[in-house]
Formats: C-alpha cells, structure tokens, sequence
C-alpha cells in the first residue's frame, strides 16, 4: 500500500494534553495509520514538517455558521485558522429543524432571513451539507427557540403543555436523526419568558442519548450564579452533561465575579458533569439588545436595518449625533447588531485557563463587520495567551480546542493524532502563529497555518487557498 500523505519529522500535540513528541504521521484515505519516529514507506505526498507542530484540527464548539457552510461551503474564516469541525445551532438557534412563518425572530436572524430556513429536519440538514460539501465538517445541536417558533403563537410567554409535547416531539425526532444535543438562549427575549420547567420537560428527551445540553445563561450580568444554578438544575433533572456557551461576567458591576463562577462550578462537578466554552476576547458580540445598553462600557455598532450607515460607530457617538439618549438611539438603529465591550481581561484568561473550558469562537458570519473572533480565535489562544502570555503549555490549548472538545460533543474517533482516527490535521508554527483579524480590520486569515487537512484531503495551504472541500455531516454517535 502507497500512502497518500506523510509528514516528516513533526512535533507531535495531539490533542490528549500530554506530552508532545517527535514523529513521522501517514495518512491513507480518510484515516491516520501510522505514528512512527520513522516511517519508510512510500507516499502520494511527503511534507517535511521540521520545526512545525501537527495537531488535531481544532473543534469550533460554538458557531452559528448553521446556514453559512451551505451558502459559502469553502469557508475561509474557519478553514484559514485550522478548524476543521464547526458545531452549529448554539444558543437556541438553529437551522436544522427551524420553520418560518414570515417574519424570523431575533436572534434567529442572526443565522440569515427566512429564504434559507429550509430543512425542517436534521436529515434534511444534513443531506444540504452533504449537497454542498463545506471545506468542513459540520454537527448541529437543536434550538430550544426554534423549537419554539414552530410550536407556539407568542414566543413571549412559557409553552402550554401540549406547546412542550410538540416541542419533544420534535426534538426526540430530531436526535434519532443525529442532532448533537439541545441549545438555548434562555437571555434572548424570545426564550427569556420560558419557565424552568419548560426547558426541563425538553431535558429529559436528552437523557440517556449520550446528547448534551448546552446555554446561554438567563444572564451573564449580576445574576449570573442564579443562571447557572438554573443551568446546573436543568442538568440534573435531564441526567445530561451541561455546557455553559461562552461563559462570562458580563457588565462592570459584574467584573471579577469569576472569582464566584468558578468555584461554584467546581463544586457543581462534584455531582454532576458540567464544561464550559469561551473565546479569547473580552468584548462580545450579538444582535443589539435593549437590555444591554449602558454608558459603562463602549458598544460599536456592526449593522443595522434602518441606519446601515451608521455601522462601525459607538451609539455614544449616534446618540450625541442625533441628540437623544442612547436608549432611544438603539431603538431607532433596531433590528441591528453590536459589538459590547463588556468584560475584565483577567475573567477572559481565569476561564480560559479553567480545566474542562473549551474554545469557541461564536463568530457571527453574516455580520458586514464581523467580531474578529470570526477569523482568529484559535490562532489567538495559540499565539497571544499560549505562547506570548504563557497562560497555560501548548499541550492544554491544543488539548481545549480537540481532545477535550470531541469527548464532550461526542464526536467520534476525531480530536487526536490517533492511529485509526479521520485525518482531521493541522500543521503550524508555534513561533509565528497570531490572529491577524481586529476590530477594524477582522476579515482576515491567520499567520502561521500551513496546512490543514480534512477526512484526509488537504483542505488549506500556507498561501491561504482552500484546496480541498472534504467535511462532513457529523452524527451523534449513541
């Protein structure tokens, strides 16, 4: 047998967060076969990966690239930063399962406008993403708001009963078919009103799958260990692992509070499993939302429907233009997004740093001038906390962006260099790597990637061309 690929003389991290090593690694089709200090056998290809990492392809655990990777399937912004697997339909969004009726509730048109909510099921979903072949592979979770929009007539009350037996319905249909787990964004308006109960009748359909439950906190300002509380109950109650998306503490009456999240994680996973996600920045970014506007911190402006000339300034500045307050302001720009500058950098790197915490970029793709989050988060946790700021070994970024990630998720034989396991690789130079993108400046590829593979197909290359489109629909594995 020829291989088709063979990295030569490679530093080896693959993903399990122990130690890393020099090897040669083969790839044959879609799998890895060897791990050898030395590999003669023949190949296709041969890459000599002297003073170069390989590493599992990172695991983008928190995306609303739902509709993105059908639309534009060779989707540079994750492919350029070494991600070969996205995780879609966090936050109570999603696009597999979702019917429209007119007009899409926010923050569902986060994901795009009701031409593209097609896919009524997950197979549906799935069969799209297969039709179109992104250049990665792709795993949804369902959302708790979607499920809400098709089953009730005001998203702005808790479900009746027969509201949640539609809604279980759907989703019991919905993991038989692969679904990851359940999403919600219980701090949105359109979920905000649902009750404890309502989200714990949707839980138990959950137990027993291997799925997961994912959040988007109640809040993530001041009463944030109540929300988690919530979260952690939801938990139980369901039997299911918890996943906190993006945790934070949003607000500046809200920084340091780390310092109590934590903790009460910690004693949390003494009775149950419980993670987390996050990203490497300390300003978020979503739709505009009323609820956050505050002269305490700057918030930027990204689109907006009725005044998309006014993208790219702070609504302090719209504000004072306009001469109103900046309540108003927000308004009279709505439906629109924002990015807020709402967080304390040492919460960012306490999280980041937290054992079971995973990394997720939550870029929003359809934004005109998108967080930079969309194109360099990975490179940045690499480059600027790993090796700049030494936040923590190169061992543990690579381990919270694919081994620990894959286990979570339950994805299958991916998130290792593991003999047996798909050729999802990446190859960088720990020296160089850096997230270019920035708040001015964000639609721009990363230094320091080489090359990123795919199921075994060479998917990216260091001159920033996609050269392969090889992911798949990946399906809950039982």
């Amino acid at each position: 047998m020829k291989l088709d690929w063979l990295f030569k003389n490679v530093t080896v991290v693959d993903g399990s967060g122990g130690p890393q090593y020099r090897a040669d690694v083969a790839v044959y089709q879609d799998r890895i076969v060897d791990i050898a200090p030395t590999i003669a056998q023949q190949a296709q290809q041969v890459i000599d990966g002297t003073g170069r990492v390989l590493s599992p392809g990172f695991i983008d655990v928190h995306t609303h690239d739902d509709i993105n990777v059908i639309r534009m399937p060779e989707y540079l912004p994750k492919i350029s930063q070494g991600i070969t697997t996205v995780i879609v339909g966090n936050c109570g969004i999603s696009a597999a399962t979702a019917s429209i009726k007119g007009h899409v509730p926010d923050p569902m048109n986060l994901l795009g406008g009701s031409e593209h909510f097609i896919y009524p099921t997950v197979n549906a979903y799935a069969d799209a993403v297969a039709s179109a072949r992104p250049s990665v592979n792709v795993g949804t979770l369902i959302g708790h708001t979607a499920l809400r929009n098709n089953h009730m007539s005001s998203l702005f009350r808790t479900a009746t009963k027969g509201e949640i037996a539609a809604m279980r319905e759907q989703l019991c249909l919905a993991l038989s078919q692969g679904a990851l787990g359940l999403s919600t964004g219980l701090a949105y308006a359109s979920a905000f009103h649902s009750s404890t109960e309502e989200v714990m009748a949707l839980a138990e359909e959950l137990s027993g799958t291997g799925a997961i439950y994912t959040t988007h906190l109640r809040s993530e300002f001041e009463p944030v260990l109540e929300a988690l509380d919530e979260a952690f109950r939801i938990g139980r109650h369901g039997n299911v692992p918890v996943v906190v998306s993006h945790h934070k503490c949003a607000g500046a009456k809200n920084w340091g509070r780390t310092r109590e999240t934590l903790p009460f994680f910690d004693e949390m996973r003494q009775r149950q499993e419980i993670a987390c996600d996050c990203y490497p920045y300390s300003a978020s970014s979503s739709t505009l939302d009323i609820g956050q506007v505050t002269d305490e911190f700057d918030i930027v402006i990204t689109w907006s429907e009725p005044h998309p000339d006014q993208a790219g300034r702070t609504l302090q500045q719209i504000a004072a233009g306009w001469q109103t307050s900046l309540q108003d302001a927000a308004k009279r720009l709505m439906p629109a997004g924002a990015i807020y500058y709402n967080m304390d950098e040492q919460d960012v790197r306490r999280v980041l740093r937290y054992p079971v915490s995973m990394i997720g970029s939550d870029g929003l793709p359809n934004d005109p001038m998108p967080h930079p989050r969309l194109w360099g988060a990975f490179p940045r946790v690499l480059g600027h906390y790993c090796r700049d700021e030494q936040l923590f070994p190169l061992a543990t970024a690579v381990h919270k962006m694919t081994g620990l990630s894959a286990a979570r998720f339950n994805l299958s034989q991916r998130g290792l260099v593991k003999v047996g396991y798909y050729a999802d690789l990446v190859m960088f130079d720990p020296q160089t790597i850096r997230d270019v993108a920035t708040f001015t400046a964000p639609q721009q590829p990363a230094a320091g990637i080489d090359a990123v593979m795919v199921n075994g197909v060479m998917s990216y290359s260091g001159e920033r061309k996609i050269t392969g489109r090889a992911g798949r629909f990946l399906r809950r594995q039982s």
